[in-house]
């Protein structure tokens, strides 16, 4: 789906879920798994293990893994600590040293419990600017394209330094047009643009992935915008953009899609800008690369304005949505799922509901808000009741508690009060399980 537009996406999903033979997808687009597949096959340290269900079954059901064998990751470093703790006292001791070859024997037999989750995915870094006064741009009567073709006519749009903006519209509608406008790629052909004196724009786009130069390295590129600083800081720079350590002094050309991509975004946003113009910036990127590219959108300070094709990186990132279509360029007043039901009736997307259904979308977040309401209650509890079984862990692991006869007592409290929290952890998650299942059963249904 990189190149295809919603309603190329839309046409794909419906097409899948409805072909009765067996089908494989590679795929980055999230929404895509969960609308037309019914497993996942994930493949993970040269291993492959099948989970039932859409990809938001799949990442819940490796979420509940994870924290299981990370609590018996924990369960296993206590014991591990009390069986250290007796060898230390009582090694040398002739009348303990068979019970102390008897607990050497099981810390060497005790293997230690695999980490699920792979190593940790590299973020984004989107440095935070300094606050300008609003707007900090300004169009009035603006029209915009390219020689003597207006694309877009009669723009009359604000953007505030704490806005959030996705644009929407089928390829070649001009949402790239609105881009090269707002980033100064284009100049009005009529009207005016006020832009703050000081704005700074970072500006990210697929055909900046063909400008780096090939023979150069990550390390060259940002030496040659910053040549007055330390290697060491210019490392720091790149490691920050989550370009690894191993390929800083690789030539571009061999890099990957998605490396490219993060030092093209590593550049864009290298002066700090108030406003970054990010097109189609997750072609190349994995879905835990998407992921961290949403948690490091959400934590800056400057405007964002997005082009995606992603529905999940835009219901995440954005708080605004403004409709590029026939040469205008409006808000549109509702969510991504709206916008989903408004190109399968109005746009005439795959296999297209009648007519009366153009409410079905408000119904739809009328069902689901309490069920993800339940979610995220359970998913509250659950992470209250890890917070307490890690507090208990951490005062288990102390090893005055064996060494000591005095502590005998409160070791037992505290096992204790172990057994009970876990007992609680294991109600809190069959609990949150069941929420969870509603609710895609409700997805389910109303995606029907």
């Amino acid at each position: 789906t990189n190149y295809l537009d919603l309603e190329g996406t839309i046409w794909l999903e419906t097409y899948l879920a409805k072909y009765p033979y067996t089908v494989i997808v590679i795929s980055h687009d999230r929404e895509l798994l969960n609308r037309s597949v019914g497993h996942i096959m994930h493949l993970t340290g040269r291993k492959l293990t099948l989970y039932t269900g859409t990809y938001d079954m799949f990442e819940d059901q490796r979420r509940q893994k994870a924290m299981l064998m990370a609590a018996a990751a924990k369960k296993q470093e206590a014991e591990r600590a009390h069986l250290q703790s007796f060898v230390d006292r009582f090694r040398a001791k002739a009348s303990k040293a068979t019970q102390a070859q008897s607990r050497i024997k099981r810390l060497e037999k005790m293997k230690p419990i695999a980490n699920l989750i792979e190593g940790d995915v590299a973020g984004f870094s989107f440095p935070d600017p300094d606050e300008l006064l609003p707007p900090i741009i300004r169009l009035e009567d603006v029209d915009v394209g390219y020689g003597n073709t207006k694309i877009l006519r009669n723009l009359n749009l604000r953007i505030d330094q704490d806005d959030r903006i996705a644009l929407l519209g089928a390829n070649g509608q001009g949402k790239s047009t609105l881009s090269k406008l707002m980033s100064d790629r284009l100049t009005p052909m009529a009207g005016k643009k006020h832009a703050s004196s000081k704005l700074r724009i970072g500006y990210f786009a697929q055909h900046q992935l063909d400008e780096l130069e090939l023979g150069q390295s990550p390390l060259d590129h940002l030496r040659s915008l910053r040549p007055h600083e330390t290697p060491a800081k210019l490392r720091a720079r790149l490691a920050a953009g989550g370009v690894r350590a191993d390929i800083v002094e690789n030539p571009v050309e061999r890099l990957s899609g998605g490396q490219k991509a993060r030092l093209a975004m590593l550049i864009a946003t290298l002066d700090k800008p108030h406003l970054v113009i990010l097109d189609e910036p997750t072609n190349h990127l994995d879905i835990e690369s998407r992921e961290a590219l949403i948690q490091a959108l959400t934590t800056y300070q400057g405007a964002v304005i997005l082009v995606s094709h992603d529905p999940h990186l835009v219901d995440c990132v954005a708080d605004r949505l403004w409709l590029v279509n026939e040469g205008k360029v409006a808000p549109f007043n509702d969510d991504m799922e709206a916008y989903r039901q408004f190109l399968l009736t109005d746009r005439g997307g795959a296999d297209a509901p009648p007519k009366p259904k153009r409410q079905t979308a408000t119904q739809t977040r009328k069902t689901l808000a309490p069920l993800r309401e339940e979610v995220k209650r359970c998913e509250e509890r659950v992470g209250k009741v890890e917070v307490m079984l890690a507090k208990i862990d951490t005062l288990l692991a102390d090893p005055t508690l064996y060494s000591d006869k005095k502590q005998v007592k409160k070791l037992e409290e505290l096992n204790k009060k172990r057994a009970e929290i876990i007992e609680a952890a294991a109600r809190a998650e069959s609990l949150w399980i069941k929420a969870q299942e509603k609710l895609d059963a409700a997805k389910l249904a109303n995606a029907g």
